[in-house]
Formats: C-alpha cells, structure tokens, sequence
C-alpha cells in the first residue's frame, strides 16, 4: 500500500466543518477508511475582549482550507475533489503536492510513531485530561491519530471515549 501524506484543500470560506463532515460521510458510505485516514480544519485559541470581558475562543488557522491524511490515488482524489464545497487541492495545476515535515511541524501533527506498552483489551488508567483518574479497558486503538478508544461509565451506561496515548498508562 502507498504511504499517506497530509494534503492542503481549498474550500468555500466558510464552509470547512461541511467539508469536513461530508468527507467523513463519505469515506463511511465508500468504506475508504484505510485510504483516507484523517480530515481537520486546524484550529487555534484566540483571546478576545468584548464589553470588557476577555474570553478563549477556537478560530479557523486557515480559513478556506482543510487538511486531509490520505493516501492519493484515482479514487481518493475523485471523492475529496467532488466533495460539495471543496473548490480543489493545493498544488501547481491539478497535482496535488503532499504537506513536507517542517511544513506539517508548526501545525501541531505529529508523524513521528510512538511505541506504547499497551494493546486491546489491556486496562489504562487515564493520568491527564477531561477524564483523568478513570479507568478503562481498551477497545480500540488507532496509530495514525495516536489515540486509544476506551469503554468509560457515564450516566449509568458504557460510553466509548477517545484518548491520547499521552494521557495514559498501563495498570500493573
């Protein structure tokens, strides 16, 4: 199989989140999910002041585009480029050109791998974050994003939840 790299689409500016979800639609429905491996609309924290208050807020880094982790072929660059509101990828004519490392660097991606002492079905505790101190047995784990999905109690029932292989640890 070809290598994945990080791609740069333009958008219609405003419409990235739809982008976005309609690519994830999409790579459900054509069951694509080994070819196109992650889509993000980067986003960045920004203080604002308003009648005196400041408050964080999450601003687009890049209006108009979105990035995609995805291996290019005839059929991946056909879904993402017929993609409503996608206007085409970035790249001289309709080439697309990969995202370089140091590119990728400053957007806070990681491509380096990281080895992990635990596997599926192994029980974590979660040492940082929203849900530190829980315990959870591993479901899933995906490498591309590095994150672990873990069963977790809430409201009564058992509720997969997301987590960073920096949040956790391996119980003894």
């Amino acid at each position: 199989m070809a290598e994945a790299n990080w791609y740069v689409v333009h958008t219609y500016s405003g419409y990235e989140n739809k982008v976005k979800a309609n690519i994830e639609k999409t790579i459900e429905n054509r069951h694509l999910e080994e070819e196109i491996l992650e889509v993000r609309v980067p986003m960045q924290d920004v203080v604002e002041l308003k009648n005196g208050a400041r408050r964080t807020v999450q601003k687009k880094m890049f209006p108009g585009y979105v990035l995609i982790n995805m291996v290019m072929n005839d059929d991946t660059w056909y879904v993402v480029r017929n993609t409503r509101g996608v206007t085409g990828f970035v790249g001289p004519g309709s080439k697309p050109v990969p995202l370089s490392e140091a590119e990728m660097r400053p957007l806070g991606i990681k491509t380096e791998n990281v080895s992990v002492d635990f596997a599926e079905g192994d029980a974590i505790a979660v040492i940082a974050g929203v849900w530190k101190d829980t315990v959870g047995v591993v479901q899933r784990m995906d490498f591309s994003k590095q994150t672990a999905t873990i069963n977790v109690e809430l409201f009564g029932r058992e509720t997969p939840v997301e987590i960073s292989f920096a949040e956790v640890r391996k119980m003894s």
